[in-house]
C-alpha cells in the first residue's frame, strides 16, 4: 500500500500566508523581540517584579494583535483559552499547597526527617536523593508531587547538612523530571505520545536512548559534587537534638504518619486522577493530625489556607514545618495565570506559529530537525508558559517533517519532550518553574544551573542525532 500523502512544510507555510490576519515573519519577530527585551532588561538590569514585566508584555502583545485587526473581545478570548488549557495544572497548584500543609500537620514530613536524617551522609546525599526522587516520580507519574513531598524533606535534610540549597533543589528537580519523563502514568508522557500519534511504550523506548546516558552522566556529576561536602557530617549531638525536638512535638509512628503518602502513592499507581489521589491524601492527613497528633480541628483546617511555623524550638526545622497552604502558592499562581494569558495571545494570534513554520521550511537534515524541534519546545515554553500547550503545538507543526524524512514518530515525541518537558523547569514564569521555586523556596534562576538532567538531556539528544545514534526509522512512512 502506498504511504498516505501528507502536506509538507511549504504547504503549511502557504496556508499560513493565505490567512490575512496572521502576522508577517518580520512582525512576528518584532513582537517576540519586544517580549524578550522586556523580560531580559526588566529582570536582569532593572530588577522589576516579574508580575509587572509580564503585565507590560501583555499590553505589548495585545497592541500587536490589535494591529492585525483582532478586536479586544477576540484577544480576551485568546487569553481565556490560554488559561483554560492549563486549568488542571492550576488545580494541582492549590492541591500541592494543601498537601504540604496537611503533611506538616499530620507528622508525615516530621517522620521522614526523623527516620531519614541519619541514613544519609553528605558524600552520598546528592546521588541517593537523585535516585530516590527518580523512583518516586516514576511510580507516581508526577514530578510536582515528588517535589512537593520527598523534595521538601530532602531540602530540610540538605540544609541541616550545610549543602547549598540551590544544588539540593537542582538534584531534586533532576530526579523528579527523569521519573516523570519515563513514567507510563505521567500526563506529559502520555500527551506527547498521543500528540505525535505513536504508541506510549514506543515513545518511552525512544526516550531511553537519550535519557539513560544522560542520567548516568548526571548521577556521576552529583557524586563528584557530593565529595565537596564530605566534611559537613552533622555531629551526632546535633542529630539527636533534632530527633528529640521532633519526637517531643509529634507522635512519630511511621505506620500511621506515613499513611497519607502511601495512599497517594497507591492511588497514583492505580491511575486515579491526580486531583483524586491528592484530595484523598489531604483528607487522611487531616484526620491523622486531629485524632493522632491531637491538634485542634479548626486550626488544622485553617492551615490548609496558610500554615504556621513548627514549635520544635529549632529555627530552620520550624521554618520547614511551617511551609505549605494555598496562600503560599498565591505568588506562583498569579504569575502563571498572567504568563498563560500572554501565551494564549502569542499562540492564537499566530505569532509563534508563523515563526516556527518559517524555520521548519528551511530544515533539511535529520539532526537539524531534531535540534530545531528541541529549540522550538524551549521557545514555546518561554512564549506560552506551559509545557502541555508546547507539546501539542510542536507535535502538530513538526509531525509532517518527520514523516517526510522517514523517521519514527517516537523520535518526534521524544524530541518534543526534551524541548518542552525538560526546559519548562528552567524558565521563571512557566507553571513548572514558578511551582518549583515556590515549593522549594529557591528562585528558578538559582537552581537552574544545578538542574543537570534538564540542562544536559537536550544537549545529549542533539549530540547523538549528529552522530547518528537513536534515529529510529519508520520504513512504512519513508518517502523518496
Amino acid at each position: 500500500m502506498a504511504p498516505k500523502k501528507t502536506p509538507d512544510s511549504e504547504t503549511q507555510l502557504n496556508a499560513l500566508l493565505a490567512d490575512k490576519r496572521l502576522p508577517s515573519l518580520i512582525h512576528a519577530a518584532i513582537c517576540f523581540l519586544g517580549v524578550f527585551s522586556m523580560i531580559s532588561t526588566g529582570l536582569f538590569i532593572f530588577e522589576v517584579s516579574l508580575h509587572t514585566i509580564i503585565f507590560l508584555a501583555l499590553i505589548w502583545v495585545t497592541i500587536q494583535a490589535l494591529w492585525l485587526g483582532h478586536t479586544f473581545i477576540a484577544i480576551r478570548d485568546m487569553m481565556n483559552q490560554g488559561i483554560s488549557k492549563a486549568l488542571p495544572a492550576i488545580y494541582i497548584f492549590m492541591l500541592i499547597g494543601m498537601i504540604i500543609a496537611s503533611y506538616m500537620q499530620s507528622g508525615t514530613i516530621a517522620s521522614l526527617l526523623y527516620f531519614g536524617i541519619d541514613l544519609l551522609n553528605p558524600m552520598i546525599f546528592l546521588p541517593v536523593g537523585l535516585v530516590l526522587c527518580s523512583f518516586m516520580s516514576i511510580a507516581t507519574g508526577t514530578s510536582w508531587g515528588t517535589v512537593g513531598t520527598v523534595g521538601v524533606v530532602l531540602m530540610g535534610i540538605g540544609e541541616t547538612m550545610g549543602i547549598p540549597l540551590p544544588i539540593v533543589a537542582g538534584m531534586i528537580i533532576s530526579g523528579a523530571t527523569f521519573g516523570d519523563k519515563l513514567s507510563p502514568i505521567s500526563d506529559t508522557t502520555n500527551l506527547a505520545a498521543m500528540s505525535a500519534d505513536t504508541h506510549l511504550y514506543r515513545h518511552i523506548h525512544s526516550m531511553l536512548y537519550t535519557t539513560t546516558p544522560t542520567f548516568i552522566i548526571v548521577l556521576c556529576l552529583f557524586i563528584l559534587l557530593g565529595r565537596q561536602y564530605t566534611d559537613n557530617v552533622l555531629p551526632s549531638v546535633h542529630i539527636e537534638e533534632i530527633r528529640l525536638a521532633l519526637a517531643n512535638t509529634y507522635h512519630l509512628n511511621p505506620f500511621i504518619t506515613l499513611l497519607p503518602l502511601i495512599l497517594m502513592f497507591g492511588l497514583s499507581i492505580k491511575r486515579y486522577a491526580p486531583e483524586v489521589s491528592m484530595s484523598m491524601s489531604i483528607l487522611l492527613a487531616m484526620l491523622i493530625a486531629v485524632f493522632y497528633q491531637e491538634k485542634n480541628g479548626i486550626a488544622v483546617l485553617n492551615t490548609l489556607w496558610l500554615n504556621t511555623d513548627g514549635t520544635t524550638g529549632i529555627e530552620n526545622i520550624d521554618a520547614l514545618l511551617g511551609r505549605g497552604g494555598i496562600y503560599s502558592m498565591a505568588w506562583t499562581l498569579m504569575l502563571s495565570i498572567m504568563a498563560l494569558a500572554l501565551g494564549g495571545i502569542l499562540h492564537h494570534a499566530g505569532f509563534l506559529r508563523v515563526l516556527l513554520v518559517n524555520i521548519i521550511v528551511h530544515v533539511k537534515r535529520i539532526s537539524t530537525l531534531i535540534a530545531t524541534t528541541i529549540a522550538a519546545g524551549f521557545a514555546s515554553n518561554i512564549a506560552m508558559g506551559e509545557a502541555y500547550i508546547s507539546i501539542i503545538l510542536n507535535c502538530q507543526l513538526f509531525k509532517d517533517s518527520y514523516v517526510e524524512k522517514g523517521m519514527d514518530r517516537a523520535v518526534l515525541s521524544r524530541s518534543v519532550e526534551e524541548g518542552a518537558t525538560l526546559t519548562t523547569a528552567l524558565i521563571p514564569w512557566t507553571t513548572t518553574g514558578t511551582f518549583y521555586a515556590a515549593t522549594l523556596g529557591i528562585a528558578t534562576l538559582e537552581y537552574a544551573p544545578y538542574a543537570l538532567l534538564n540542562l544536559l538531556n537536550p544537549l545529549v539528544s542533539i549530540a547523538m542525532a549528529l552522530l547518528g545514534f537513536g534515529l529510529l526509522q519508520n520504513k512504512r512512512e519513508k518517502t523518496n
